[in-house]
C-alpha cells in the first residue's frame, strides 16, 4: 500500500507534463490558423477562400508578397437558428506562417474592420486551455495601466510586466 501512495505523486507529475506537452503541440498545430469574428452568414457566397482573399489585404492593409495563400477555409461550428444575428466565427490555415503573423499583427494594430456595417476582428487560434489562461489576465490589464506598468503576453499566456528598471518581473505563468 505504502509503496503505491509513494508512486502515486510521480504519476501526477507524469500527468502534468504530459498534459502541458498535449496542450503545447496543440498550440503548435494551431499556429498558422487566424479566426475571423462578425463576417456575416453567407456573404461569402460559395468558395469562402476566394472571398478571404480579397477581403484580408483590405482588411490588413497589407498586400500580401508572395501572393495569400491559404490552405483551408471553413465556418466553426453549427448554423445558428435562423433568427441569430450572431455569425459563426471563420477559421483560415494558412500556408505560409509569416503571412499568418503578419496579417494578426496588422489587424491588430490597424483596430477592428467594418464591413458593410459588420465589425470584423481577426484573432490568433490557440487551444481552449491556452485562450482560458489568456483570458486570465483580462482583469490585471486594467490595474497594470494605472500603475503604469507595461505588459504583455509571452509563449502564448505568460504575461509580463515591466517596471521602471529594465528587468521583467513575471507576474503569473
Amino acid at each position: 500500500m505504502e509503496d503505491q501512495v509513494a508512486v502515486l505523486p510521480d504519476q501526477e507529475a507524469k500527468l502534468r507534463s504530459l498534459r502541458a506537452k498535449v496542450i503545447d503541440l496543440e498550440d503548435r498545430r494551431r499556429r498558422d490558423n487566424v479566426r475571423l469574428f462578425g463576417i456575416p452568414e453567407h456573404k461569402e457566397g460559395s468558395d469562402i477562400k476566394p472571398f478571404l482573399k480579397n477581403i484580408l489585404p483590405n482588411l490588413t492593409g497589407l498586400e500580401y508578397s508572395p501572393p495569400l495563400e491559404l490552405q483551408r477555409v471553413h465556418r466553426i461550428g453549427p448554423l445558428h437558428k435562423p433568427t441569430s444575428d450572431k455569425p459563426r466565427p471563420i477559421i483560415a490555415c494558412f500556408l505560409r506562417h509569416e503571412q499568418t503573423r503578419q496579417t494578426t499583427s496588422a489587424a491588430k494594430s490597424r483596430g477592428p474592420y467594418s464591413l458593410e456595417g459588420h465589425e470584423i476582428r481577426v484573432a490568433a487560434d490557440f487551444s481552449r486551455l491556452t485562450n482560458e489562461k489568456r483570458k486570465a489576465f483580462l482583469a490585471l490589464r486594467p490595474q497594470l495601466r494605472n500603475l503604469d506598468v507595461k505588459y504583455g503576453l509571452f509563449e502564448l499566456a505568460r504575461m509580463v510586466g515591466y517596471v521602471a528598471n529594465p528587468l521583467a518581473k513575471v507576474i503569473s505563468s
